[in-house]
């Protein structure tokens, strides 16, 4: 049962908590989520993890944008900029400290680390037995290049950028000569998956949204192109997940460690069900528009009873 205002309000914590919203801008999302945690009565901050670092002299040994020493009870991470490798370091860095100092991060570094590199989510995915197309990542485009000609006669692959979302920058290679060579393969890697999608009046696979272990909505995703992502033009539709979908979807965020994850399923030609990518930052408008449930209201929900339970195991301790 989602907790009241009220009956959080009443909860053992010593001071109004505070969650700190990490993101490169207050977008919908973040919006949605500071009404919904203020509603019940848990105080926000916007941070941006840019303005971040270390104070090592400090009690905390963190400076936390907008909050100086003082650290949040809770960060929920809506998106990370880019930049150099050095600052991308520092910025996951902030947030693996903040798990260390006992801030709940939603999800936290490791989480975040595992599925911004799709290669990492392939090699967990499979070592967890979870069904996912068959895979390849290298740096070599010699090898990149047999991988191509040996397996495209088994069927097409998909080549993606090892970091990147919202279906930007996939190319189908039908044959070894469409795979792009340096400089030209994304970030200098060439990371291949089959291609398993079927055209069924159409392309469809499913976006499935998990908090803490269990399914909260679901949508399909149809589009006239392979590419289904909803920012490509992909149209969304209320789905129902079934057994195997909700199977699929928890022990998929489960195998990348994350609290709230989107994850995209799609069934093969055998019919089969497998596990495309994990999204350890997922957005939801799309996903909004067609599920009668409030998707904010149920993260917010699920969150202000961990920081309660955490508040309680405190004050017994």
């Amino acid at each position: 049962m989602p907790l009241s205002p009220e009956r959080f309000a009443t909860a053992p914590l010593k001071a109004r908590p505070i969650v700190g919203l990490v993101g490169d801008r207050a977008d919908w999302h973040t919006r949605e989520l500071a009404a919904a945690l203020a509603a019940r009565g848990v105080g926000t901050a916007r941070i941006r993890l840019e303005l971040c670092g270390f104070a090592i002299p400090s009690v905390s040994g963190l400076r936390i944008d907008g909050l100086g020493e003082r650290l949040p009870d809770a960060v929920v991470i809506r998106s990370m900029s880019g930049g150099t490798f050095e600052a991308v370091t520092l910025r996951l860095g902030v947030l693996h400290a903040l798990r260390e100092r006992g801030v709940v991060v939603w999800n936290d570094a490791r989480s975040i680390e595992r599925c911004v590199d799709k290669s990492m989510t392939s090699f967990l995915l499979a070592r967890a037995g979870i069904a996912t197309p068959a895979t390849w990542a290298t740096a070599s485009y010699q090898e990149a290049l047999q991988i191509a000609q040996r397996e495209a006669a088994h069927g097409p692959l998909v080549l993606k950028p090892l970091f990147g979302s919202q279906g930007r920058g996939l190319k189908l290679i039908r044959k070894g000569e469409d795979l792009p060579q340096p400089p030209d393969a994304p970030g200098g890697v060439w990371y291949l998956q089959r291609f398993v999608g079927v055209e069924r009046d159409g392309f469809h696979d499913f976006r499935v949204l998990v908090l803490q272990g269990r399914v909260v909505a679901a949508m399909q995703r149809h589009s006239h192109h392979w590419i289904t992502n909803v920012k490509r033009g992909g149209r969304p539709v209320a789905a129902v997940v079934n057994d195997d979908m909700n199977a699929l979807a928890v022990a998929a965020a489960a195998a990348v460690g994350a609290d709230f994850a989107g994850v995209d399923i799609i069934y093969g030609a055998d019919g089969r069900p497998l596990v495309l990518e994990v999204n350890s930052m997922p957005a939801w408008s799309g996903l909004q528009k067609v599920t009668p449930v409030r998707i904010a209201a149920i993260f917010a929900d699920a969150l202000t009873a961990t920081l309660v339970a955490r508040a309680s195991q405190g004050a017994m301790a």
